[in-house]
Order: C-alpha cells, then sequence, then structure tokens
C-alpha cells in the first residue's frame, strides 16, 4: 500500500511574500511531498495586495517548483489543513517575540486537532529583519524593495 503524501502547510498572508518567505518554503521542501503556501482571508483586514495578485506573485516565484502549490481559505487553519489531508502547519520564526505568539497558536491548534504539529524553522540571520509590514511601508514611501523580495518578482506588475 502506497503511503500518502507528507502535505505542509504555510499559512499566512503574504502581503506580499518575502525572501524570508520564500527560504522557509525552499527549506521545508527537504521534508515534504508537497509545501501548500495557503493564503488566509480576513474581511476585517485590509490588504495592500489583492488575493488574486498574491497568488499570482508566489506562483510566479515558484513556477519550477512542482512540489509547491498556492491556495486560499478563509477560517481556521487547522480546518484547512484537515481539508488538504496535512498534519504539518509550517511557521518561520525571526525574533524570540515570534516565537511566543507562533507557541501560543501552535498549543491552541494542537488542542483543537490532536494530529496536527506545528513545524518552526528559524529564518537565516541575514533575514531575519525583513517583514511584509515593513515591505510594504517601503513601497507606500516610494522606496526600493528589490532585495527584500524574490529575486525577478516586480512587485509593480501586481499593483
Amino acid at each position: 500500500m502506497a503511503s500518502s503524501p507528507l502535505i505542509g502547510v504555510f499559512p499566512g498572508s503574504f502581503d506580499p511574500i518575502t525572501l524570508g518567505h520564500e527560504d522557509i518554503v525552499r527549506r521545508s521542501l527537504s521534508i515534504f511531498d508537497e509545501v501548500v503556501v495557503a493564503i488566509g482571508t480576513n474581511s476585517q483586514k485590509n490588504y495592500f495586495f489583492t488575493i488574486e495578485n498574491r497568488v499570482k506573485m508566489i506562483e510566479k516565484v515558484f513556477e519550477n517548483c512542482p512540489n509547491v502549490r498556492v491556495d486560499t481559505f478563509t477560517g481556521l487553519t487547522v480546518d484547512y489543513c484537515k481539508k488538504v489531508g496535512a498534519k504539518h502547519i509550517i511557521r518561520g520564526l525571526r525574533t524570540s517575540a515570534d516565537f511566543e505568539f507562533e507557541r501560543a497558536i501552535g498549543q491552541m491548534n494542537k488542542a483543537m486537532h490532536p494530529d496536527l504539529e506545528t513545524l518552526f524553522w528559524l529564518t537565516i540571520p541575514e533575514l531575519s529583519a525583513i517583514n511584509s509590514t515593513i515591505i510594504r511601508d517601503i513601497i507606500k514611501n516610494g522606496g526600493d524593495v528589490s532585495a527584500f523580495i524574490p529575486k525577478g518578482l516586480k512587485l509593480e506588475e501586481f499593483r
């Protein structure tokens, strides 16, 4: 009997995707048969890029990675993981504050879905200062973000 593929879900808003996100996905491919970059939507939140354009951005970044899939979801991440047959959530940690926040979420997810594991990947030091909020602020103020986003990605194509 063939075993099911090992699926990892990397949830987030990816508004926009950063070099840190890309690095976590690529490193996760060493463990998982498939990584699903799952863009969560929250009607209470105002996004800088549309959901459609965030999907296109991520698909472009991973166009040569057949084991990376991009999807969108609403609601709880644990419910989405059940839906796609994933038993692992992938999270990146830049700081100790990230750890405290993600640990609490991971423990709640485990309480709701005991078969679900959260795996934490430490961001490599040279990418630890990069986050989507800062990228958006730089864009809004006319700055150049090309050093902080995946190579070849031109955000102006998605605005």
